[in-house]
């Protein structure tokens, strides 16, 4: 008497459910592609170019922040001198810039 009948919906038709899914899928993962996976490829390839033009007197800065002038290369690490007389050795990856030559004067 108060309660009223439940019918049950009817099925979705050819262009239901997974296709309505589909169209808003396919636009997401496109856009993931293009905001976050794509520029992180081309920042490591940068990254990548980078690591192999090191040459000596190249003047770099590391991950954390220190200055230096590069003396000597190898496979996986850099000797950096960062003062008269004072050499670090770095890994080759802790490298994140290059600096235009001459920017370090103090050395």
């Amino acid at each position: 008497m108060f309660i009223s009948n439940a019918y049950a919906q009817a099925a979705g038709g050819p262009l239901g459910g997974e296709f309505s899914q589909l169209f808003i899928f396919v636009p997401m993962i496109l856009i993931m592609y293009f905001l976050m996976i794509r520029p992180q490829m081309k920042r490591q390839k940068e990254q990548r170019t980078m690591m192999e033009a090191l040459a000596k007197n190249d003047e770099v800065v590391t991950a954390g922040g220190i200055l230096g002038k590069v003396t000597k290369v190898s496979d996986a690490y850099v000797t950096l001198e960062i003062a008269n007389g004072t050499e670090v050795i770095v890994q080759k990856m802790s490298i994140t810039m290059m600096l235009p030559k001459g920017t370090i004067k103090a050395i």
